[in-house]
């Protein structure tokens, strides 16, 4: 005759890593697996819900290097003003190259910095031009990436023979909510683990936003 225990062993686990040994009936080990299966998935919704989770687009930084002083960079700067509608930075060498024929604080690059929906408008074209396809090597450990197009006739620009054509860096900066708290002047303080983001976060987020243009991140 099979003999039926009456009591079982369970060992419950929380969302925070807490693991509870719990002997006790069959019937109270099947409520209380049950009731911290319903905690767990409301602690998940929560997080996924939290305003203060959600990932935002900080910045884009649009860079073209030309490496050379003079004209080109000057019409480079009117490529970057036509996309973006904003006036342009310049980059200045910081030593001389006699090989590249570059000398100190000479102008050889552009740059713009863009925020709000123009930043994803932006970045939009921009991965129309890569098919939306990206590579793992084009996110860093800190959440952030970005990418690069070799044409930037591409973007929808017209084509104008005296400006030529450029090579342009997307570079994206993701955020969180509470991420000023380290970067302001008085009392700074410290971005915990957690609030921070990370690679594959930022991964799975990209495939989230764009997964109407079927984005994927390959090996």
């Amino acid at each position: 005759m099979m003999k039926c225990s009456l009591f079982a062993s369970v060992a419950l686990s929380f969302s925070d890593g807490i693991i509870i040994h719990l002997r006790a009936p069959n019937s109270l080990c099947l409520a209380a697996v049950h009731g911290i299966d319903l905690i767990n998935q409301a602690e998940t919704n929560d997080k996924e819900n939290n305003p203060m989770r959600e990932i935002k687009i900080e910045k884009l930084v649009l860079n073209i290097s030309v490496g050379e002083s003079g004209d080109r960079v000057t019409r480079a700067g009117k490529v970057l003003q036509q996309l973006t509608e904003q006036e342009p930075c310049y980059s200045r060498a910081r030593y001389t190259v006699r090989t590249f024929g570059i000398r100190r604080n000479e102008k050889i690059a552009t740059y713009v910095t863009v925020r709000g929906d123009s930043a994803k408008n932006i970045i939009s074209k921009g991965l129309a031009v890569k098919e939306f396809e990206l590579r793992r090597r084009n996110f860093s450990k800190n959440g952030n990436w970005g990418f690069g197009i070799n044409e930037h006739i591409d973007l929808g620009i017209k084509y104008d023979p005296n400006a030529g054509i450029y090579g342009m860096d997307f570079y994206v900066i993701m955020k969180r909510a509470g991420d000023r708290v380290a970067k302001r002047k008085l009392r700074k303080g410290r971005v915990g683990q957690r609030q921070r983001i990370s690679k594959e976060e930022a991964i799975a987020w990209f495939e989230k936003e764009w997964n109407e243009d079927f984005a994927k991140v390959l090996n």
